[in-house]
């Protein structure tokens, strides 16, 4: 959104990062590394940060350098744009001066955002606050039940790129498959996500190991930070869930970070969720959706509305959530 505005030349906009890097499950990511940085700066974005380094306390003090460069960039801006909650313990000091303040939520469960759930409702008892879009209805009735005035709860639904997510043709899906290990005819499920509580990873693997048992035609595939054996995390769940059967292991591909995320999603038959928690709207079930991929989602934030028609909605257990994978793969029957 703020690429296009911007090269529309009707709006000149900037952005300031708290960190310049962060850590995230096993990796440190560096944000000129973060390919959302490189397409706002191609667009010609300014984008700076205070500095911070992955290590910084999450409540550590804004000193006065800090602030005199955050002052700089709201004297020049009239509207602040705050992505998820946390930035407002910055927006709300006065350097950034009276110029009203757009929260942009994305959970449904605002009460394991720390700090920054009191932040949001100090700044809307405020009346710093002056609009707070949320990106799923779940959103907005979660931060509604949390305190937040209801007429400044907004939706405002997730969209995708249609030019980056679409189906791929025959010849360019079975070479996809070809390079990630797959053959070309097999059954493939898809998960893209980090490695974090709320994604239920457990319960991921032990599905797919309930689905790669019945199933000798079906690969099973997952992206994302921490999405791989070099996270000793994932791979104890790993351990836990396929010890019985290792051999099902040639046929589970954790590919880690991709910076190619259409390319995973267009060798799909299947995006899967199976989270337990904190979801609003889905992006990967909207973008998997979009490459030919049959969304198959547990029951969290608005995932029902998102699958409404197109996939399937499935209870929080591995046998349920991998019938429903089998239901939407190839040749499956109703």
């Amino acid at each position: 959104m703020v690429t296009g505005l911007h090269a529309g030349g009707t709006q000149s906009h900037r952005v300031l990062a708290i960190h310049r890097e962060v850590q995230r499950e096993s990796l440190r990511q560096r944000m000129v590394d973060d390919p959302r940085y490189q397409a706002l700066r191609r667009a010609g974005v300014p984008v700076s940060s205070l500095g911070r380094g992955w290590d910084d306390p999450a409540n550590r003090p804004f000193d006065t350098a800090e602030l005199a460069r955050a002052a700089r960039l709201a004297a020049t801006s009239d509207v602040i744009l705050t992505l998820k909650e946390q930035p407002l313990r910055l927006v709300a000091t006065d350097a950034f001066g009276d110029a009203p303040v757009v929260a942009c939520l994305h959970r449904s469960d605002p009460e394991h955002s720390g700090r920054g759930l009191a932040d949001l409702l100090e700044a809307a008892s405020s009346g710093r606050l002056a609009a707070a879009v949320c990106c799923a209805y779940a959103t907005r009735d979660a931060y509604a039940a949390a305190g937040v005035p209801e007429h400044l709860l907004t939706v405002v639904p997730n969209g995708v790129d249609l030019l980056r997510f679409r189906p791929a043709g025959r010849g360019r899906r079975a070479t996809l498959r070809v390079r990630t290990g797959i053959p070309v005819d097999a059954s493939v499920v898809v998960l893209a996500a980090r490695y974090d509580t709320m994604k239920d990873v457990p319960l991921f693997l032990a599905a797919a190991r309930v689905h790669l048992a019945a199933d000798d035609g079906a690969h099973v595939v997952a992206c994302g930070a921490g999405m791989s054996l070099a996270n000793p995390g994932l791979a104890d769940d790993v351990a836990r869930a396929f010890g019985d059967r290792p051999d099902l292991l040639d046929r589970l591909h954790l590919l880690g970070v991709r910076h190619d995320v259409p390319s995973v999603l267009a060798i799909a038959d299947v995006v899967a969720l199976t989270s337990s928690f904190g979801e609003a709207a889905p992006l990967c079930l909207i973008e998997g959706a979009m490459c030919g991929a049959v969304p198959v989602a547990t029951d969290v934030g608005d995932s029902a509305r998102i699958v409404e028609g197109i996939g399937l909605v499935v209870a929080r257990d591995p046998e349920a959530v991998a019938a429903g994978w089998a239901e939407g793969s190839p040749g499956a029957t109703s």
